[in-house]
């Protein structure tokens, strides 16, 4: 049997001397016919997203659309055919891996590991191991960011191993050279958008075919692609459209999940592409996606639905903060782009306790990377009881309390835990109330609380939560419980306008200002919720000017640590302006609040590459958007 690790290893599974293969670098070349199939057990691997006829380096071929995409481009006036590139970039989190484990010698073991989806990581180690997943208890712990990079176990399952050779605790700590060689970064991609209109803007066909290079192993779980692709049209009316996902094997690193998994990649190409579009009909880019704009009610390009879409209010703040349409000096361009985001499904947990003293103590196993989690949960709970978040206590649990959890990821947080914690909230207020109804002899619908406070108003009597209590003869203790296996149907819109000057002697390109609009819903903590507007446009804007993860010829990364990896520091940071629109009917989160945590960073690089082309004409579709580039096709341009 032939290794299928990169070719500088030379011994195969049994031991034998192999021969060097050529590396196989190219995701094009990789799904040719007569291709070396990198992976060719791969027909006995469990939880492929689609099954699979033969074994191939194409592990994963998956489609959404409606309509006919053929008579589509028939009705068509104009037809416009793109292909775009995006570049490998890595999460860059503050805090590399790391993970402690403490095995015993029936198997069993203690991990604490800074994941975001200890449960998940859990299924991982058990399936990897063969140990019952009850076995092993992982810790929560404080992460030091995330941006979809501690999804997966790659540290925990060596960890494991070497503490049960060594009989001890072992402690495994990633450095940022080990982070950029080995780590999940975002996978590059080839995509081509093809685009049919009628002379009025409608847009009549729209194909968008993904190629995506995972690298040589899909993040270690073949069931992971990038549902992202599958709505990358935007949030348009398009009566035909066909959207296909390739998902490829290569010698190159194994790529994973980076915020809004997909999204970056489709939505640079989908929003670069309409800029394309409407340029050639001769039309305001603004109006034209107007023009083509979602509302309530009208199918998705891939035949699903959002629920009170507000994507008009989202373009319009935007261009008013802006001044798109206003003069520009030279040089200076601007450029809009959008997206859309809807909430992933999860399980979480909440559970309330309000003890014997009064005083309210929560207690969940989900961990916070970074987003705030923990401040939602203790700040729903408050609203409910009508306690400030500072008097309220959390404690974060380990795997034994519950038997599952999703933990976050997917702009799902406050949709899961935030439903969690109301739910907990409500029912502890509901019993306080019960209890309170029968210690003053009156209906529990005459009852409110405040800091502390059971109130009845009519009489003016009031008892202390801990009052309460007493009279109950227990503590009060609730469970809040939230499962959905569904995206939400109700999703944010985020329009982004960059403005820029490209200096036309060397391409050089400078970012002077960034308009975020979003349609969020209610925001439950504006501090924290204005952090992840910034941190998404800020990621979004060294994906589209400055961050490549770089190869050699033999596929061996050259960008091995983060001053090489080149992320925006603050001297590249525009004045950013934000706006955030409350005011929708309903929203997948307690309060109507909608998400926020990725849908900030996907239309940035768009915005960035059509600022460029309005400002010197040339067009970027391969990102980074460098100012080699722009100095190339400037070049090329001017003859």
């Amino acid at each position: 049997m032939r290794t299928l690790c990169i070719p500088s290893v030379f011994i195969g599974y049994n031991g034998e001397a192999l021969d060097e293969m050529t590396p196989l670098l190219d995701p094009e070349e990789a799904v040719k016919d007569g291709s070396t199939v990198l992976h060719p057990e791969l027909l006995s691997y469990k939880g492929l997203p689609v099954p699979v006829e033969k074994a191939s380096n194409l592990f994963a071929y998956l489609k959404w659309g409606k309509g006919d995409i053929e008579a589509g481009f028939k009705q068509a006036d104009l037809i416009v055919e793109n292909t775009f590139t995006t570049q490998v970039t890595h999460q860059s989190y503050l805090e590399p891996h790391a993970c402690v484990a403490d095995t015993r010698a029936d198997g069993s073991a203690d991990i604490w590991s800074c994941s975001k989806t200890p449960f998940a990581v859990r299924g991982q180690l058990s399936n990897c191991i063969g140990i019952a997943k009850e076995k092993l208890i992982f810790h929560p712990m404080h992460i030091g960011g995330d941006f979809g990079g501690k999804g997966g176990f790659m540290d925990v399952a060596l960890a494991y191993f070497l503490s049960k050779k060594a009989g001890m605790p072992v402690k495994m700590v990633m450095d940022y050279t080990e982070e950029l060689t080995a780590g999940n970064p975002r996978h590059a991609s080839i995509i081509k958008v093809k685009t049919g209109v009628k002379k009025n803007g409608a847009i009549v066909a729209h194909h968008i075919d993904f190629l995506f290079d995972s690298g040589a192993y899909a993040s270690m779980k073949p069931a992971g692609y990038l549902i992202g692709a599958s709505t990358c049209a935007g949030p348009y009316k398009i009566a035909n459209c066909l959207i296909e996902e390739r998902m490829v094997y290569t010698n190159k690193i194994p790529c994973g999940h980076m915020r809004a998994p997909g999204d970056p990649q489709g939505f640079f190409a989908n929003e670069s592409q309409l800029d394309i579009v409407a340029r050639k009909l001769g039309m305001d880019p603004a109006e034209f996606k107007r023009k083509n704009m979602l509302h309530d009610g009208d199918e998705t390009p891939i035949g699903g639905h959002i629920s009170h879409i507000r994507g008009d209010e989202a373009l319009d703040k935007a261009i008013q903060m802006a001044g798109f349409n206003k003069a520009k000096p030279k040089n200076v361009g601007r450029g809009l782009a959008f997206s859309e985001w809807s909430p992933s499904g999860g399980e979480g947990s909440v559970f309330v306790t309000i003890e014997e003293d009064g005083k309210i103590k929560i207690i969940s196993p989900v961990v916070d990377q970074g987003a705030g989690v923990l401040t939602v949960i203790v700040e729903v709970v408050g609203e409910e009881l009508q306690v400030p978040a500072d008097e309220i206590e959390l404690k974060q649990v380990d795997s034994t309390i519950v038997p599952s959890d999703g933990g976050v990821g997917g702009s799902r947080a406050t949709r899961v835990y935030g439903n969690a914690s109301f739910e907990a909230g409500t029912k502890a207020r509901e019993e306080l109330f019960l209890f309170a109804a029968q210690a003053l002899e009156v209906d529990p619908k005459e009852l409110s609380t405040d800091r502390g406070l059971i109130w009845h108003k009519p009489s003016k009597r009031k008892l202390s939560f801990a009052e309460v209590i007493k009279f109950k003869g227990a503590p009060i203790y609730v469970r809040g419980y939230y499962k959905s296996s569904e995206k939400s149907h109700d999703a944010s819109v985020s329009a982004q306008i960059a403005e820029v000057h490209v200096d036309p002697e060397t391409g050089q390109v400078t970012l002077r200002n960034m308009i975020s609009a979003h349609t969020t819903g209610k925001v439950i903590n504006p501090l924290m919720h204005q952090g992840q507007v910034e941190g998404g446009v800020v990621f979004g804007l060294g994906y589209a000017l400055t961050e490549e993860v770089l190869f050699d010829d033999g596929g061996k990364i050259t960008t091995s640590n983060l001053g090489e990896f080149k992320i925006p520091n603050i001297t590249d940071i525009p004045p950013l302006k934000t706006h955030v629109a409350e005011s929708v009917p309903s929203g997948p989160g307690p309060y109507n609040s909608l998400a926020i945590g990725e849908v900030a960073n996907t239309p940035t690089a768009a915005a960035v590459a059509n600022a460029v082309a309005d400002a010197c004409g040339v067009r970027i579709t391969d990102l980074p958007v460098t100012s080699e580039k722009v100095y190339q096709a400037l070049r090329q341009q001017n003859g």
